[in-house]
C-alpha cells in the first residue's frame, strides 16, 4: 500500500452524521458561545436567525469528534513498516459556517485528503493536508475548513 492510498488522495471520507438535539445545543453555548439564538429557544424565534441553532463551534467541535473516531477505528494499514502514528495538527484556515444548524437537523461530516508531503526537519514525518465538510440532512453544506495534520509513516 502506498501512502496516496494509505491517505486516500482524493477521496471522501464519511466520518459520520449526527442529530443536534436541543438540550445539547443550549448545554454547549452555555458554556462556549452564549448568543440567544443558541441558549433560548423562545428568544431564538425573534432572533435573526429565527430559530434556536447550534453554534459554528459546536459544528466544527463535532467534525473533530467524528474525525478523530474515524481515525482511530483501525481502518487498516498493510503497507511495509509499521502503522502511521497521527501527530499533532498545526491548525486551520478558511473556516467557513455557511448555514445555520437548527434543533433537531442531522449533519453528516466529511474529510478529503488533499495532498501530502515530507517535512524535511522532522524525517520520517508527513504533513497531510484535508478537506472538512459537514452537510445538513438537504445536501446542504453547512462547514468547511483546511486542516493538516502531522503523520509519522516510518523510515
Amino acid at each position: 500500500m502506498t501512502l496516496d492510498e494509505f491517505f486516500r488522495i482524493g477521496t471522501t471520507v464519511t466520518l459520520g452524521s449526527h442529530r443536534f438535539e436541543p438540550e445539547e445545543i443550549k448545554a454547549f453555548a452555555r458554556k462556549y458561545d452564549p448568543q440567544v439564538f443558541h441558549v433560548d429557544e423562545e428568544a431564538a424565534k425573534d432572533s435573526v436567525l429565527g430559530g434556536l441553532c447550534a453554534s459554528g463551534w459546536h459544528t466544527a467541535a463535532t467534525w473533530m469528534k467524528y474525525n478523530l473516531e474515524k481515525r482511530m477505528d483501525a481502518e487498516g494499514w498493510d503497507g511495509p513498516g509499521p502503522v502511521p502514528e497521527f501527530g499533532p495538527s498545526p491548525g486551520f484556515k478558511n473556516l467557513k459556517w455557511l448555514k445555520p444548524v437548527y434543533a433537531g437537523e442531522t449533519v453528516t461530516f466529511t474529510r478529503t485528503a488533499v495532498s501530502h508531503r515530507p517535512i524535511t526537519s522532522r524525517p520520517g514525518w508527513q504533513l497531510l493536508a484535508l478537506r472538512s465538510d459537514a452537510f445538513d440532512s438537504t445536501g446542504d453544506k453547512v462547514l468547511e475548513f483546511e486542516s493538516a495534520v502531522l503523520v509519522k509513516v516510518g523510515e
